[in-house]
């Protein structure tokens, strides 16, 4: 296994960078849901950051 010059990187960080990705890609949470097999919604949410200039657009979008 190569190693890397970055200190204190772990699966965690790497699955958190994920899951956000597919967030930002406008995935609903049962679809990320799917792909990360979480079971808890309220542990899922914990990887959802709301975008206020997307949902801005959204919003605007529904008008």
């Amino acid at each position: 296994m190569a190693r890397t010059d970055i200190e204190d990187l772990h699966f965690h960080d790497l699955r958190h960078e994920a899951i956000s990705g597919f967030f930002e890609m406008g995935l609903t949470v049962p679809e990320v849901a799917s792909i990360s097999g979480h079971r808890d919604m309220k542990m899922l949410m914990r990887y959802a950051h709301a975008d206020a200039t997307r949902l801005a657009k959204k919003l605007e979008a529904a008008e």
